[in-house]
């Protein structure tokens, strides 16, 4: 059963707005609210929830995230423009940095930076238990490494900003730090994270960042980083620790997005969205649904044609892969008319109203976690049918699929060297975790981006494994911040 935790609206953005009339009365919006908020134990936990509440965000996962990371890849594309010009040059590779898209990536994930550090720079000066504030800031650094992984895998170098700016003056001192020292930074957040977070939460809890997330994450941060020694061994701890953090592969693929099943034990961490007329719903099930299919798809709202799936992402489902009709179809029927158009299944939900339904988004789970150890040992040497082998046919077993194994008769199920691995890890990957944004930043993280979308067609220069700077942040800041080689 789903349990709703703490929905705050993006009118919580302390700072930007009030989260209630009284509240909005209490001082200017221009003074940040700091005269009467930031005072009790209280305050401090409405603005953690301001920063969970950021993820929801449009430069985040309300839309952004699978238009950086899945329709940039050979999964999804944009069939035209009417769904929005930014999304066809990512799609396309033509985008420049005037893209408004990234632009609203860029400045809604400073945002919830921005919320995250007004957390960790004052709740030191409130008065309240020593457990809770430790878990607060575990709380919010998990979330500001994971806006910061997700933005330096974007733009590379950025603003490294890990305290609150408290007037418009300080952020113009910012210019953009290296990339290892982003993610030097990301890695102690995390690690600080893990420190001080719960394995679980109960009742209306459930659903914050706990130490098995934290652990998560740096083991998929140090794989980017291609230090597979550490990110084996910080895996192999989530694996190790199911016992106390419940975390286990669901045997039924379908029960992994079921709105009546969400915050499961598959779940590592989410995106928590509630529908109901709030502003908390998700958009999915509308941006999914085609846009020819009116209501019949989304039975509320119309569908809008976003993220289509490729001829390319349904080609690489083997025969008799279970996940394929819970992940894609087709088309629809339209009476007794089937209608060709291929749409993404995962979200489906009935929206209470347009953009407003119940699908959380899944960020980490527990899947993704076995194929990264899996692909982290190979790194560290292949071993006929080893461990490696072990967790990746734990993921094809619940699909229906055969074993792979070092020798086979069927050629399609041999995996000989390490080379022929890495492939196999890819593959897997990208069917078992389909339109969840790891595609584009996993065939970067392998080196096979170029390779890849050279077959699916489109021919891309290694400048453009980054996105370009959004235009109008080196126009603020034309002294500190310059734009990424090879764009305009």
């Amino acid at each position: 059963m789903k349990k709703y935790i703490f929905y705050i609206s993006a009118a919580a953005a302390l700072g930007l707005t009030g989260c209630s009339k009284d509240f909005i009365e209490l001082a200017p919006v221009s003074q940040n609210n700091v005269v009467n908020f930031y005072k009790t134990a209280a305050d401090m936990k409405i603005a953690v929830n301001a920063a969970y509440g950021a993820l929801q965000y449009s430069g985040q996962y309300f839309s952004a995230m699978h238009e950086i990371a899945e329709v940039r890849s050979d999964n999804t594309g944009i069939l035209d423009v009417q769904t929005g010009l930014n999304v066809v040059e990512i799609d396309i590779f033509t985008n420049q940095s005037s893209n408004t898209l990234l632009n609203n990536m860029w400045n809604d994930h400073y945002r919830g930076i921005q919320q995250c550090n007004i957390v960790i720079d004052r709740i030191d000066a409130i008065n309240m238990d020593a457990a809770t504030r430790d878990r607060y800031v575990g709380e919010v650094k998990f979330l500001r490494a994971l806006m910061y992984f997700n933005m330096v895998r974007t733009f590379g170098d950025l603003p490294l900003v890990i305290k609150e700016i408290r007037n418009p003056e300080e952020g113009y001192a910012y210019t953009r730090e290296p990339v290892d020292a982003v993610y030097a930074q990301i890695i102690a957040d995390l690690k600080e994270a893990e420190a001080k977070l719960p394995a679980i939460y109960t009742g209306t809890e459930i659903g914050r960042a706990t130490s098995g997330a934290a652990k998560s994450l740096l083991g998929k941060v140090y794989l980017t980083r291609k230090d597979f020694t550490a990110a084996a061994a910080k895996l192999k701890e989530v694996i190790d620790g199911t016992a106390t953090s419940k975390y286990m592969l669901l045997s039924n693929y379908e029960d992994i997005f079921k709105v009546t099943n969400e915050n499961h034990r598959e779940s590592i961490f989410d995106v928590q969205f509630k529908k109901g007329g709030t502003g908390e719903g998700s958009p999915f099930t509308n941006q999914f649904a085609p846009r020819s299919s009116g209501v019949i798809v989304s039975k509320v709202g119309p569908g809008l044609g976003y993220n289509i799936p490729t001829q390319d992402m349904e080609d690489a489902y083997e025969t008799g892969d279970l996940r394929k009709d819970l992940s894609m179809a087709n088309g629809y029927m339209n009476g007794a008319s089937f209608v060709a158009s291929k749409y993404i299944k995962k979200y489906l939900d009935v929206p209470f109203q347009a953009n407003d339904a119940d699908n959380n988004w899944p960020v980490l789970r527990y899947a993704d976690v076995l194929l990264m150890y899996a692909e982290a040992l190979n790194e560290l040497g292949y071993v006929a049918d080893g461990p490696a082998f072990d967790y990746l046919n734990q993921i094809r077993t619940r699909a229906g699929l055969q074993p792979k194994t070092a020798v086979n008769a069927e050629p399609s199920l041999q995996i000989a060297d390490q080379a022929a691995f890495r492939l196999a890890i890819e593959q897997e990957r990208r069917v078992e975790l389909a339109f969840e944004n790891h595609r584009w930043f996993d065939l970067v993280r392998t080196d096979r981006a170029i390779a890849v979308m050279a077959a699916h067609g489109i021919s891309i220069q290694p400048y453009q494994l980054l996105y370009p700077i959004p235009q109008s942040q080196i126009d603020i800041n034309p002294e500190m911040i310059k734009q990424n080689p090879g764009y305009q």
